[in-house]
């Protein structure tokens, strides 16, 4: 079901609002420049990432932005740059395409001990082998338990995301200090893989979440031309890229593999045609009650906020919140309070919340 609502605009102090039916968007912080995810350090305070490779501290009570001093190599390289970002235990994780020489560069994650002045990264992971393209990095983070999972596109390498001997193209998951789970796929039922492998298959993952309900990950991935979906991560799973082209087509209009085969993973629902799904959350708040346990998912493409209804497990229906009025939606999280945060590629921070 999709929902109409009018727009009004309404200034008060610096924020601007748009509101619509029971919905208010508060617009927290312009200027940003190609932003690609934040995370709350509580207290009305946030880290907010640059693709270029700035990281903005953002404090939402006296509206004011300082940069972050940092030692990541980075090389910004068409999709690739400073990507995901996450705040546990005073550490901050992070993603972004690593600098290897050469032109070329991996998807890889690290960690840094929180400060003000300068974050003193060290190295997690690094995707192997190292490529010379712009394309596909992927790449978000969760934390469960004691685990960090990181999506690593395939790079535009098609095939790659079936060789259990390359990391692009799967689900990573190892420890926070980056160690290898003992229990990894490798050490049970996957003796070929590479030790870090969780799932292969992938091709390029914009979001991934965790659920508060059922403790377990999901995430959304692009296809090619179509063929985009929303699933879950499973544990020595694989999505079949390239074998499968999950309802889509070759970007040159030519058919390729099909939707979905037995032997592989199935995800929840499929997008056909694209809408360029990007990051994703399981809502749990008191803003928006009614919506807990739902899945919402931003889109690049249609630039909308869409809600995926559950009930028991089950996916029952979809709609679109929003489409349209605040740009393309590149990261969706909550703070404390369960309003909505929205960051957009056109520079802004946006709060969702309900119309009092």
């Amino acid at each position: 079901m999709v929902r109409t609502f009018a727009i009004s605009f309404i200034t008060f102090f610096f924020y601007s609002f748009v509101s619509f039916a029971s919905i208010q968007f508060t617009k927290l912080t312009d200027q940003l420049q190609s932003p690609w995810s934040l995370t709350s350090l509580g207290k009305d305070r946030y880290v907010i990432t640059e693709k270029s490779g700035k990281f903005i501290l953002f404090d939402k009570l006296n509206n004011r932005k300082t940069i972050i001093e940092h030692n990541l190599n980075i090389l910004e390289d068409g999709q690739g740059g400073l990507m995901d970002i996450l705040y546990h235990d005073n550490y901050l994780y992070v993603s972004y395409s690593e600098n290897r020489g050469s032109g070329k560069s991996s998807t890889s994650a690290a960690r840094a001990v929180f400060n003000e002045q300068k974050l003193n990264f060290t190295n997690l992971f690094r995707a192997e082998p190292p490529i010379a393209s712009g394309y596909h990095f992927g790449s978000r983070l969760v934390i469960q338990n004691t685990y960090l999972f990181i999506s690593a596109g395939e790079r535009g390498g098609d095939s790659i995301g079936q060789d259990p001997k390359a990391h692009p193209g799967s689900i990573i998951r190892i420890h926070l200090d980056g160690s290898i789970p003992k229990d990894n796929p490798k050490f049970t039922s996957k003796p070929t893989w590479l030790p870090e492998l969780y799932q292969i298959g992938i091709r390029n993952v914009q979001g991934m979440a965790l659920s508060p309900f059922d403790n377990e990950v999901y995430m959304t991935n692009h296809g090619a031309r179509g063929g985009d979906w929303f699933g879950k991560v499973y544990y020595a799973g694989n999505y079949g890229w390239d074998t499968l082209y999950w309802g889509g087509t070759k970007y040159s209009g030519l058919s390729g593999g099909p939707q979905w085969l037995p032997g592989f993973d199935k995800p929840i629902t499929y997008y056909v045609p694209s809408i360029a799904p990007s990051a994703c959350l399981i809502y749990q708040g008191q803003e928006f009650p009614e919506w807990n346990g739902h899945a919402l998912i931003g889109s690049l493409r249609e630039q909308s906020l869409r809600k995926l209804i559950f009930k028991d497990n089950a996916l029952i229906s979809e709609e679109i919140i929003f489409e349209k009025k605040i740009g393309r939606i590149r990261d969706v999280k909550l703070d404390e309070s369960g309003k909505i945060l929205l960051l957009t590629d056109q520079g802004m921070l946006w709060s969702l919340s309900r119309q009092k």
